[in-house]
C-alpha cells in the first residue's frame, strides 16, 4: 500500500471489532520506527512508547478499575467490568507518552505535544499499511493522574493516547469525510 492510500483509507477499528494477531516482530518494529520518524522540531524526541501485551493487558485493566473506583466509588458493576476488560480487546496497546521539556528555551510545550501526537498518527498509518487494525483512545484513562503514575509517567509527561492494535474481525468501509472545500479557506480573504 502506498503512503497516500494508507492515509486516505485508514479508519478507526473499535476494540470490540479487533482480534489477534497483533503486530509483532518486524511489523511492530516498523510501526515503532514510523512513530520515531515523526516531525520533531529541535530533535528533542519528546515522546516515548510503552508496549502493553499479554499479562500486561490484564494488569492495565486492574489499574483502570482502581482509578475508576477512586473517581466513582459507586460505579455500576457493568462500568467496572468494562474498565477491567477493555484492554483485553486488542492484543497490543502502545501507550504514547509526551515526554516534554516544559521550560525549553526555544520549543514550546505545545509543539512537543504536537510531535508526540504526530508519532501516534504515524504508528496508526503504518499499522494500517501493514494490514493491522488500530484505534487511538484517550478519555478519562488518559488524564487520570493515578493511572499515569501507575504507568510510570513523570509529573511533566502527558499521556497522549492508548493505541490499540490488532486484526479487524470484518472489513471496514472508509467513512464519509467532509469535502476539502468545507474546511479550507484562502487567506487573506478575497477583497480584504
Amino acid at each position: 500500500m502506498d503512503a497516500l492510500e494508507a492515509l486516505l483509507t485508514r479508519t478507526t477499528v473499535p476494540q470490540a471489532m479487533m482480534a489477534g494477531p497483533g503486530p509483532e516482530g518486524d511489523a511492530l518494529d516498523l510501526i515503532l520506527q514510523a512513530g520515531i520518524a515523526a516531525p520533531d522540531h529541535g530533535k528533542l524526541r519528546p515522546w516515548r512508547f510503552l508496549l502493553i501485551r499479554g499479562e500486561g493487558l490484564a494488569r492495565l485493566g486492574e489499574v483502570f478499575v482502581s482509578a475508576l473506583l477512586e473517581r466513582q466509588p459507586d460505579a455500576p458493576e457493568g462500568v467496572v467490568e468494562k474498565a477491567r476488560t477493555g484492554p483485553l480487546r486488542a492484543p497490543l496497546i502502545v501507550v504514547v507518552v509526551g515526554a516534554v521539556q516544559p521550560d525549553h528555551p526555544k520549543i514550546p510545550e505545545i509543539e512537543q505535544i504536537g510531535s508526540a501526537a504526530a508519532a501516534a498518527q504515524n504508528m496508526l498509518i503504518a499499522a494500517h499499511a501493514l494490514g493491522f487494525a488500530g484505534k487511538w483512545s484517550t478519555g478519562g484513562n488518559a488524564y487520570d493522574r493515578a493511572i499515569n503514575q501507575a504507568l510510570g509517567l513523570a509529573a511533566h509527561e502527558h499521556l497522549i493516547g492508548y493505541l490499540y492494535f490488532g486484526t479487524s474481525r470484518a472489513a471496514r468501509d472508509v467513512p464519509d469525510r467532509p469535502g476539502v472545500a468545507s474546511l479550507v479557506a484562502e487567506w487573506p480573504p478575497a477583497g480584504a
